[in-house]
C-alpha cells in the first residue's frame, strides 16, 4: 500500500500522497508552465477525483492524471475545457522508465476513490487561488481583494462605452458566476456575470463595463486563469452555485460585425489565426447577422 507521504516526481511537478487528498507542488523552473508556476502548489482531495488513468506520453514518457470531478475546482471550472494539454495542472508527466511505479501509484488512488463521487458536489472541493489578484487586460486593469472585484480601464484600450461608464466596481454578492475565454483565442476575455437578470449585458466583451478583454500580451492565461477562479470560488461560498448565462445573446449592429471581420482580417494577414480560425471565426460573425 502507498504510505502517506510518498512523493511520485515527474517533469515540472511532484505528487505527494496523503490519507486524504494528493499535495501537488509544482516546479519553478524556467521550463515549468508559468500557469504551474503560479499556482505553487495546490492541495485535491481525493473526494474531488473522479478517476485515474496512465498513458502514454510524448517522446518516451507516460502521463499519470486524476481526472478531477465537474463543479469540485473553482480553476477547472474557469477554464472550461479550454487549457492546453500541457498546462493541464491535473497531469503528471513521467519518464517511462518509471511506468511500473506510476501504475503503482495509480491502482492505489483508485481504490481509495468512491465510485458514488463522480456528481458535481455541493460546494468547491479544491481551494481557490488566494486574493489579493490582479492583472492587466487590454483595456484595463483588473484587482480582486476577496470581497470586490475592480476594473479601472487604460485610455488606450477601452472602448468608448467603458469610458463613459466610468470605473467599475462589483461586490461579490453582485455576481452569480465567471465567463472566461483563453487570451490564446480570437476575443479572449473575462466577464462577470451579474445576478441582476434583468439588465442584459453587452453581447461583445469590449463595450461590456463587467468585462475586461484580452489580447497579445495582456490577460494571459497564468494570470487571469486564477483570477477568475478567485471570484468564481467567492461567488460560490457566498451562495448558491454560479449560474450560466441564460438565453440568447443580442444581435450585433451589423456595422460592428463589419469592423470585427476587417479586424479578423488583419490578425489573418499578421499570421495571427490560422486559415481555419479565420474560416470559422468569420462564419459565427456572419451568422449573427
Amino acid at each position: 500500500m502507498a504510505r502517506m507521504g510518498d512523493v511520485l516526481a515527474g517533469f515540472h511537478a511532484a505528487w505527494e500522497f496523503e490519507s486524504d487528498s494528493v499535495l501537488i507542488r509544482f516546479e519553478r523552473g524556467i521550463r515549468t508552465p508559468k500557469l504551474f508556476q503560479a499556482l505553487g502548489e495546490r492541495r485535491i482531495p481525493l473526494d474531488a477525483i473522479a478517476a485515474v488513468t496512465l498513458t502514454p506520453g510524448k517522446r518516451g514518457t507516460v502521463v499519470l492524471r486524476a481526472e478531477p470531478r465537474p463543479g469540485a475546482d473553482p480553476l477547472m471550472e474557469a477554464a472550461a475545457g479550454q487549457l492546453k494539454e500541457g498546462s493541464d495542472p491535473y497531469r503528471l508527466v513521467l519518464p517511462a522508465e518509471r511506468e511500473t511505479l506510476a501504475e503503482y501509484y495509480a491502482d492505489e488512488l483508485r481504490a481509495l476513490l468512491a465510485p458514488e463521487d463522480t456528481g458535481p458536489p455541493e460546494r468547491y472541493l479544491v481551494q481557490p487561488p488566494e486574493a489579493p489578484l490582479q492583472f492587466k487586460a487590454y483595456d484595463g486593469k483588473a484587482s480582486f481583494d476577496g470581497k470586490s472585484v475592480h476594473f479601472r480601464w487604460f485610455w488606450t484600450g477601452a472602448s468608448s462605452a467603458k469610458w463613459k461608464s466610468g470605473d467599475q466596481s462589483f461586490t461579490v454578492s453582485d455576481l452569480c458566476g465567471v465567463e472566461w475565454r483563453s487570451p490564446e483565442v480570437f476575443e479572449g476575455h473575462l466577464r462577470l456575470l451579474r445576478r441582476d437578470t434583468g439588465a442584459s449585458q453587452p453581447a461583445q466583451a469590449d463595450q461590456d463595463p463587467a468585462a475586461v478583454v484580452f489580447g497579445l500580451g495582456y490577460g494571459p492565461v497564468h494570470e487571469s486563469l486564477p483570477f477568475a477562479a478567485a471570484v468564481l470560488g467567492a461567488v460560490r461560498a457566498a451562495g448558491p452555485a454560479p449560474l450560466k448565462s441564460e438565453g440568447a445573446a443580442p444581435r450585433r449592429d451589423p456595422a460592428d460585425i463589419a469592423e470585427r471581420i476587417r479586424h479578423l482580417g488583419e490578425l489573418y494577414e499578421a499570421g495571427l489565426v490560422t486559415d481555419e480560425e479565420f474560416s470559422t471565426k468569420k462564419a459565427e460573425l456572419l451568422a449573427e447577422l
